[in-house]
């Protein structure tokens, strides 16, 4: 109960963060929440198998809003041309300056796409699978408790998608919000190649 309860929390919290790496910081701890779940189950090898596809999954995105803060800086060097503004608040993370940065950053919008699905319990994805065989788990043990961890866990997958989903859109959809999302460009491939 305590997984799942910080499985769905942190979902939550995910919902009103616009700092694009808080995004996946909260992510992370309800995936931590799925893990704890599915420990607390005994179900151990499910619990590490999501450790592991995570892992992979989030290293991807965190080195993927590494390099969309990248291109975000760089945009805005663009436009700063050497008159340093000391009152320019100006923050590389945050999603509301962003969008269609999918045009901008091809290479970072496709890996990162890749990430977020994996992330979200997209079918054939790795985040499928492991996710999967934590709520498997859940709905096949009898017991008040079970089905209740079993629900939080689905609303906390649906929560992962649906944050997601509003990343990709603020970051990589639309039209760009601010002027130095329009002259943002795509990492050098020392940073695109890793991705």
């Amino acid at each position: 109960l305590t997984g799942a309860a910080t499985a769905l929390f942190a979902g939550l919290i995910a919902f009103t963060q616009f700092d694009m790496k808080k995004v996946l910081a909260y992510s992370t701890v309800s995936q931590l929440g799925f893990m704890i779940a599915a420990v607390g189950m005994g179900a151990y090898v499910a619990g590490m198998f999501h450790l592991i596809t995570h892992a992979f999954f989030k290293a991807l995105l965190f080195l993927g809003s590494g390099s969309v803060i990248h291109g975000m800086e760089h945009g805005h060097h663009h436009l700063a041309h050497g008159h340093h503004d000391e009152h320019d608040t100006f923050d590389p993370q945050d999603m509301r300056t962003m969008g269609g940065l999918r045009h901008k950053m091809p290479w970072t919008f496709r890996t990162y796409m890749v990430g977020a699905l994996a992330l979200a319990g997209i079918f054939p994805l790795a985040g499928f699978w492991s996710k999967d065989e934590i709520l498997a788990h859940a709905n096949t043990n009898d017991g008040t408790i079970f089905t209740v961890v079993y629900w939080m866990l689905t609303i906390a997958a649906f929560c992962t998608a649906f944050y997601m989903g509003r990343q990709l859109k603020m970051t990589f959809f639309g039209e760009p919000r601010h002027a130095a999302a329009d002259h943002a460009e795509e990492s050098s491939p020392l940073m695109t190649r890793p991705l």
